[in-house]
């Protein structure tokens, strides 16, 4: 279907107990188009008393969702996952609409995405207890897992579809309800995968959506209400923090995805073109504006030349324009406060000595748009390094011993994703055990995988999502003591 097909197809209410209803008062707020600026939809903006309506819901069917046959939830999640790979190309579409990223880009979130249904689908089924003697013999040990309750999910505006269903997957095959309170900047893919959902069987109240421009507002009176058991978060530390301050209160179980400063460090023994072809999907997925990209380039000295000289080769050739174009390989930067974010940086590095080798200036017009940028020779003081850039700009700086690349990478609060390029095994595994991150990617630009656990350490939080870790985040455990 086409653009304004699509959009008028979409609820653009909030999803509350397994239908669209009105927010109180019939509020609404503009969703924008990155690529123009121009508003595509305008979505319901939920009260706090909205909010509590959708913690009333997950409240009440909380107990025959935890009692609902695991092979009964798995088969709902694998069915949600068929409803996303049919209507695939229309969410990748809305996706592009909303968030700006180019539409190979959004294609490819969408498989990602979807696959969070189909691994907690098999997972649903394999949640472990055990049983055992007690160790002195007078008794026996029985220990089983249980759903800790309602959560509530806090999800941000990069990845719309994926940093939902990798919360609402793993808390839905163990046993418990949600609230997704999405980005306001995004907030119609979740609205359509709810509708999605629903389609699959997901019974009224398990899942609802709660879009608001109050997010404080609307999620602190959630986080206080002891009903509530889980929260789970995606988005910048400092925002992170706060929320675990507020949950503290009631000892809430709390996940934190946080912010990220990646480095990429490559070695002199590293194959250089392997490292750029890594490079430019560590740095250049989905724009740039991912925790998980490449925000520090570490390069021995004597590669760093050849690897600045590719590099530079490789990053113009990305072709800037609309998400919706075909053509375009890089698309606009999520809104204008972030297009003022990446301009200030790279003008922070190139006053304190760095050399601008591409890119480097917004071109104007209508949209957020900024181009493909290389900064050669970084200082150690430009804030580009200490902070995170979300957007397609590598600063590269070098290094001539490994115990100063490993210095310099771990020279950051931050401690989610490294990337590691050398031909030397004891090598790689050498310097990924030194690193202080959650993740490691070692001669490999993308490690995210539905399979693996994805989360990190310091200020990068606290909790994992995906592979068997991640269903872990949302269950109990209960130990029971038996007699002989």
């Amino acid at each position: 279907m086409d653009e304004r097909e699509l959009i008028d197809s979409i609820p653009t209410q909030l999803w509350i107990a397994g239908k669209p209803t009105d927010a109180e008062g019939g509020k609404t707020f503009p969703v924008y188009n990155p690529a123009t600026g121009d508003p595509v939809a305008h979505i319901a903006d939920a009260s706090p008393a909205d909010g509590m309506r959708a913690l009333d819901a997950a409240v009440a069917v909380q107990p025959s969702w935890a009692a609902t046959p695991a092979r009964e939830r798995g088969e709902i999640l694998r069915a949600v996952f068929e409803e996303i790979t049919k209507r695939a190309e229309d969410m990748a579409l809305l996706m592009t609409l909303e968030m700006g990223k180019a539409i190979a880009e959004s294609r490819n979130e969408v498989r990602y995405g979807a696959e969070f249904f189909r691994w907690f689908s098999e997972e649903a089924v394999r949640i472990h207890g055990r049983y055992q003697h007690a160790p002195a013999g007078n008794g026996r040990i029985l220990v089983t897992k249980q759903p800790v309750g309602p959560c509530l999910a806090i999800t941000p505006w990069n990845f719309p579809l994926a940093m939902g269903t990798r919360k609402i997957g793993p808390a839905l095959a163990a046993g418990c309800t949600m609230i997704v309170k999405p980005a306001a900047e995004t907030p119609l893919t979740m609205l359509l995968l709810a509708q999605l959902c629903a389609d699959a069987g997901l019974p009224e109240g398990v899942l609802s959506v709660v879009t608001t421009k109050q997010s404080g507002a609307v999620t602190g009176p959630l986080i206080e209400d002891p009903r509530l058991r889980k929260l789970t978060f995606t988005g910048s530390t400092a925002v992170g923090q706060k929320l675990v301050e507020k949950s503290a209160k009631g000892l809430l179980r709390t996940s934190m995805e946080l912010g990220g400063n990646a480095p990429f460090v490559v070695f002199d023994d590293a194959d250089v073109d392997a490292a750029v072809e890594g490079a430019m999907l560590a740095k250049l997925r989905n724009g740039g504006e991912a925790c998980t990209a490449a925000n520090r380039f570490h390069v021995h000295n004597s590669v760093r030349a050849e690897f600045t000289s590719k590099l530079v080769e490789k990053m113009g050739t990305m072709q800037l324009g609309p998400g919706t174009d075909p053509e375009t390989t890089l698309g606009p930067l999520i809104n204008a406060d972030q297009l003022a974010t990446v301009t200030e940086l790279v003008d922070d590095a190139v006053a304190v000595g760095a050399s601008l080798e591409l890119g480097g200036k917004a071109p104007g017009g209508a949209g957020f748009f900024y181009p493909a940028t290389v900064l050669a020779d970084v200082p150690a003081n430009a804030r580009i390094l200490q902070e995170e850039v979300f957007g397609p700009v590598a600063p590269i700086v070098g290094f001539d011993t490994e115990e100063e690349a490993v210095a310099a990478a771990n020279d950051t609060e931050y401690g989610l994703v490294a990337y590691i390029y050398t031909e030397n095994l004891d090598r790689a595994l050498r310097v990924a055990e030194a690193l202080e991150t959650g993740m490691v990617g070692v001669n490999r630009g993308v490690i995210s995988d539905a399979a693996a656990p994805f989360g990190g350490v310091k200020a990068s939080g606290f909790g994992r999502e995906g592979g068997f870790e991640g269903i872990d985040e949302y269950l109990e455990t209960k130990y029971v003591a038996l007699t002989p």
